[in-house]
């Protein structure tokens, strides 16, 4: 340590007869060490599949949209039947998405919109929607349709700020020029399903995240009349013919899979 401080021209404990303490020149330190040692455990982390037999990694970035409901069961399919590649799924926003892919960052996206200007290729992977979800108690439970802005004035469960779908629902209530009343904000679209089921309030997930049993107070679905409730996933690529092997496998079998 006296040969570090030498080294630096700054103390980095302060040493007393019953021990010591950093100083602030310490305190950056252990800083540094603690990210330089989880960067060490990371690099462990991505290098010892290959020891074990794993020949290709593939990167994928998906919105929480796909992220909650098709990819789990697509990529569980897809890595049974390669043994030999590992997967590292990110959740960002769609913009986000086609951005990277883009510009090269990552090989495959997963997004419901596109980016004028990005140039991306599109590949369709499964069609969805976004419904309203309901207590079974609620005044507009027994509606088959409504229109996003007459329903915010009513108590909203959300994913968590920063998810995408979070996002989305806010630009869509500013598009209106209202504020979303967002009494809790969770983890996954179970919870919302949940939350929303005890009476906690409204909730805007995609149809394929609704339960179809197993909730012991499940929500009701209400149709939402607006152009922008139809959230069709696509598979986002720079270029299908230039992607890696493993990555055109992955495309292969996402977009293979039936609706």
């Amino acid at each position: 340590m006296r040969l570090l401080e030498e080294a630096i021209g700054t103390p980095l404990l302060t040493r007393r007869a019953r021990g010591v303490t950093l100083t602030r020149a310490g305190e950056a330190l252990l800083r540094h060490a603690r990210q330089v040692f989880a960067q060490l455990e990371q690099m462990h982390a991505d290098l010892a599949p290959y020891a074990e037999g794993v020949r290709g990694h593939v990167s994928l970035w998906a919105n929480t949209h796909a992220t909650h409901s098709f990819l789990p069961d697509d990529l569980a399919e897809f890595l049974r039947a390669h043994p030999q590649v590992s997967v590292t799924l990110e959740e960002h926003t769609s913009p986000e998405i086609v951005m990277a892919v883009a510009r090269g960052e990552v090989e495959i996206g997963v997004v419901a919109e596109r980016v004028e200007g990005a140039e991306v290729e599109m590949i369709p992977y499964r069609a969805d929607r976004l419904v309203l979800i309901t207590p079974a108690a609620h005044p507009l439970a027994a509606k088959a349709s409504t229109r996003f802005g007459d329903v915010l004035d009513y108590p909203f469960v959300m994913l968590h700020a920063g998810s995408a779908i979070h996002t989305f629902t806010m630009n869509a209530a500013a598009a209106l020029g209202r504020h979303l009343n967002v009494r809790i904000q969770v983890r996954s679209f179970e919870a919302v399903c949940r939350m929303v089921g005890a009476g906690v309030g409204l909730g805007l997930v995609p149809r394929s995240a609704v339960p179809s049993g197993g909730l012991r107070e499940p929500p009701m679905v209400v149709e939402l009349d607006e152009t922008w409730a139809q959230r069709d996933l696509q598979v986002c690529v720079r270029k299908r013919e230039a992607l890696s092997g493993f990555a055109a496998d992955l495309v292969d079998s996402l977009v293979a899979r039936p609706d």
